[in-house]
């Protein structure tokens, strides 16, 4: 039987696009962990996305997941089929659109075959305790004097 485990996630942007940074925290029964880090040059839903990723591929062994996220943007790709959609259609939102971020979303796809993971939309900056952790984290990354590039990011 598959681990139980809670993973609550979110993004920031200071400036869109502009310094970023993602927040993670998981839990499983007692146990709880942390993670975060800062971009130089990214954009929110980028930031998003590389949150769930992060509290995906933290977890050791595959896991029946309950994702939460403030980000309409991620929950509604999966929960709404359009990631699906897009990769079925080899990253064509439209017939003329490309899909944006699809390095992370094939980072996440590839998570979503090793994990069962429901996600979970939470209303951001509404007092979600967890929620309020992960948002703490991401802010606290951009102000962070080492930050990363993220190399998937062109403007």
């Amino acid at each position: 039987m598959k681990k139980s485990v809670e993973v609550f996630t979110d993004g920031a942007c200071s400036g869109n696009p502009g310094k970023g940074g993602y927040g993670v925290v998981l839990r499983y029964g007692a146990h709880q962990k942390e993670l975060s880090e800062g971009f130089l040059s990214t954009t929110n839903n980028r930031m998003e996305i590389l949150a769930a990723i992060k509290g995906l591929e933290a977890l050791k062994e595959p896991c029946t997941v309950t994702l939460y996220s403030d980000s309409r943007y991620l929950v509604d790709a999966i929960n709404q089929g359009w990631l699906a959609k897009w990769s079925k259609n080899n990253w064509m939102r439209t017939k003329t659109e490309k899909a944006k971020n699809v390095d992370l979303f094939t980072r996440l796809l590839a998570q979503l075959e090793r994990h069962q993971v429901e996600f979970v939309w939470v209303k951001g900056h509404a007092g979600h305790p967890e929620n309020e952790r992960c948002d703490e984290l991401a802010t606290s990354a951009i102000k962070g004097e080492h930050l990363s590039e993220d190399t998937g990011f062109s403007e």
